[in-house]
């Protein structure tokens, strides 16, 4: 191997271990902004400051302002009226480290990027993708904002329908940064059916859409009611008429506590059986090999953590069950994600610098 070989694979591992240090610090946020949620705090703070928010409150002065800021909103009206100071401490640091992440990756993905743009380690095919990334994580920030404004005068949450968009934005473009690290490093290609391929691409599309649903069930406490299973409100499926007794019609795809949990459970039978059928096909392919390994995982996973939102849902949503399955979406999401993009390549599109007849067989 050459030394420019070698500095050129060193490059690829620097760029891809940047990717997977902001990965690893995205599903930190996630998790930190789901517990933000459970906890009702992301009304806690009431101005969107992007630098100077940084500082927290640092006297007594400072924490009693931010208070009193607090009391004007509905929230406290209405629910937390009469809150203790300390209690209010603590939602607020809760919004306020949510915060502080979303800023910390911003600045842990645009200086390291800007240093590998200026170096040229940035591969040309890379280069838009990565900045729709970084545009993407910018416009997350003012949505961010926009969901908690939707709290600060006539609610007493969040509106659900921004509490999902942003979400779902947050996981869209993690899943994009984990698909773009898998591929900075060239591999041989995996060859599988297109079947294979079209199934795992789509398992990874629908749990992008469970996470949307989850949002919305979050969004209106949802999951608080209903907290039976395998029926719901006493049936396999409701009564259509509790389904769709808001007009227009689509209302109650969004705001019907029924009509939500219940597509959000029917989303996650049909990832279930997916899942299953996926790795059943996935059991033709020899032992060993990568692809069917893991569709195995993604069906293990898929089954934890539909028994894990099974427990969330009759233990009438517990934190500490509820964060951990919103951290499972994550772990599902990235495992379905890795797998689907392992089996994108074709024979006839060999990746850079993976000599010819070198090939993962899958058949």
């Amino acid at each position: 191997m050459t030394v420019s070989a070698v500095s050129l694979h060193a490059r690829r591992r620097a760029v891809r271990l940047w990717l997977l240090v902001v990965a690893a610090m995205m599903v930190l946020t996630l998790v930190v902004g789901g517990a933000t949620r459970l906890t009702e705090s992301g009304l806690s703070i009431t101005e969107w400051k992007p630098v100077l928010g940084v500082v927290p409150p640092l006297s007594d002065a400072d924490w009693q302002a931010e208070f009193q800021k607090y009391q004007s909103i509905p929230q406290y009206r209405e629910v937390n009226r009469g809150m203790s100071l300390d209690a209010f401490k603590t939602i607020y640091w809760w919004e306020w480290s949510h915060r502080l992440l979303a800023r910390t990756i911003g600045a842990v993905f645009f200086f390291p990027f800007v240093f590998f743009l200026w170096r040229g380690w940035i591969e040309p095919h890379l280069r838009k993708r990565l900045w729709l990334i970084f545009g993407g994580g910018a416009a997350l920030g003012a949505v961010g904002w926009w969901m908690v404004s939707s709290g600060l005068t006539e609610r007493t949450s969040v509106s659900q329908y921004r509490l999902a968009f942003h979400l779902t934005l947050a996981c869209t473009i993690y899943a994009a940064i984990v698909w773009t690290a898998q591929q900075v490093l060239p591999r041989p290609p995996v060859l599988a059916p297109s079947r294979t391929r079209n199934l795992a691409l789509l398992i990874a599309l629908l749990v992008l859409g469970q996470i949307y649903l989850g949002a919305l069930v979050a969004g209106l406490d949802a999951g608080l009611v209903y907290n039976t299973w395998p029926l719901i409100d006493g049936h396999v499926i409701p009564d259509g008429a509790r389904l769709w007794f808001d007009t227009p019609w689509w209302r109650n795809l969004f705001e019907n506590h029924l009509t939500v949990q219940f597509q959000h459970r029917m989303l996650a039978y049909l990832i279930w059986i997916l899942a299953m059928l996926h790795a059943a096909d996935a059991l033709r392919l020899p032992r060993g090999d990568r692809a069917r390994t893991l569709a195995l995982i993604v069906a293990a996973l898929v089954t934890v953590q539909a028994g894990i939102g099974i427990a969330t849902l009759l233990l009438v949503v517990p934190l500490d069950l509820a964060i951990t399955h919103q951290a499972m979406a994550v772990v599902v999401l990235t495992v379905a994600v890795i797998h689907a993009e392992r089996l994108r390549h074709r024979v006839e599109r060999r990746p850079l610098d993976v000599p010819a007849g070198v090939v993962e067989h899958a058949t």
